[in-house]
């Protein structure tokens, strides 16, 4: 019977340094963050752009431009100064005829001549590529 007694005693102040724990005073002293006590946030503020210079005397504002023109200029960088080797090929070059996008479109017009090897790798068999051979005859 005493044993009994000693292991329930035992038992019972098990449980009790267990459950001590769980509160935010007793045996352990636990001090963790308070969830209730929250603070305000301030807004957040945009910071002023110092690089804006006041628009122009007739200078057309930036919302006036096409949003074409606007798409344009932000893939593309809008207009540059061509370097002297773009302007010697454009030179070169001459002008574009007016119809080169009917002309090009044109199924009569054969814009790249494949060679021998070129419509053989187009012919073959499509494959993982792995085995892949291919003959030139000529």
């Amino acid at each position: 019977m005493p044993m009994k007694k000693t292991g329930a005693l035992i038992l019972v102040a098990a449980g009790a340094a267990l459950v001590s724990g769980c509160g935010s005073t007793g045996l352990l002293n636990h001090a963790g963050p308070d969830e209730f006590a929250v603070q305000r946030q301030s807004p957040l503020v945009v910071p002023p752009d110092f690089t804006l210079a006041p628009p122009k005397q007739g200078q057309p504002r930036p919302a006036d431009e096409s949003v074409q023109q606007q798409a344009l200029d932000a893939l593309f960088g809008g207009p540059q100064a061509r370097s002297d080797i773009e302007k010697s090929t454009l030179s070169m070059a001459g002008p574009a005829d007016a119809s080169i996008r009917s002309t090009v479109g044109d199924p009569g017009t054969y814009t790249v001549a494949k060679g021998q090897v070129t419509r053989a790798i187009l012919a073959a068999p499509e494959g993982d590529g792995r085995d892949a051979q291919t003959t030139i005859e000529g």
